[in-house]
């Protein structure tokens, strides 16, 4: 997507988005990148306990997560995070990362550009109701995000942080 202005205010009451099932999630979109001129996309996410995102880069765009529930750990440049509700996280572009949920978590998720979050509506599917799918993460889910995700500049450069416990 290339980026433009947009002078249009985008405001949305709770729960109006676009919603998708995506790699055994909820994604609720607030704002989209087309919304924003490709600025910016921000959707509160909720997963379950034990997704595990593999070692990676995002080469186009930063990152932030706000954790609103739960809990995970986050390891980041080196660094292992372990974020609470109210925990805030900030990702540059080009910094290698990774997360595993260790509780039911919901976060605001801001990606700056905004292209990525349509990832995760090419590999998922319209969400039914707001609550977490059913069936968790499958190996087509996961084979789909793998195939799409150079697409949108991700780069997978490690395998996810294991399992404590």
């Amino acid at each position: 997507m290339s980026s433009s202005t947009i002078d249009s205010v985008v405001a949305r009451a709770a729960g109006t988005g676009a919603a998708t099932w995506s790699m055994g999630g909820l994604f609720e979109r607030l704002v989209s990148g087309v919304e924003t001129g490709g600025q910016l996309a921000a959707s509160p996410v909720t997963q379950p306990a034990g997704i595990a995102t593999p070692l990676h880069v995002h080469t186009r765009e930063a990152e932030a997560w706000y954790l609103l529930e739960g809990t995970l750990t986050y390891q980041a440049g080196g660094e292992r995070v372990e974020l609470e509700p109210g925990g805030f996280i900030y990702l540059p572009r080009g910094v290698p990362h990774a997360f595993r949920t260790t509780s039911v978590v919901r976060y605001l998720g801001l990606t700056l550009p905004g292209e990525l979050m349509d990832l995760y509506d090419e590999v998922g599917s319209p969400a039914l109701e707001r609550r977490l799918p059913d069936g968790g993460v499958t190996g087509d889910d996961v084979a789909r995000w793998l195939a799409a995700a150079t697409g949108y500049g991700l780069r997978v450069v490690g395998p996810p942080i294991p399992e404590v416990g």
